[in-house]
């Protein structure tokens, strides 16, 4: 399974949201330091959900973080998050 689909899953089960757009922003990164051969590196994720509602900045990034789990987002060089409720 590729990067994105392992993030749209995860984050489709642990937060059922609204919207939810994952991006693979690789391509725009190749040759960088810490971009490897292939890409699947750098992401954005756009993420409304109501359990996000209310949280910080930072509990919202935290959030999306445990539910994308340890494995999966230490293969990830970059993620950009942009969540709301």
């Amino acid at each position: 399974m590729r990067v994105v689909e392992e993030i749209e899953t995860r984050l489709a089960e642990a937060f059922a949201p609204r919207e939810l757009r994952v991006q693979d922003d690789s391509a725009a990164h190749a040759g960088h330091s810490g971009a490897p051969e292939g890409g699947e590196s750098h992401f954005s994720v756009r993420i409304r959900a109501d359990e996000l509602a209310g949280l910080s900045r930072v509990a919202r990034h935290r959030a999306i973080h445990a539910a994308l789990g340890r494995d999966l987002v230490t293969r990830i060089h970059a993620l950009a998050i942009d969540a709301d409720g």
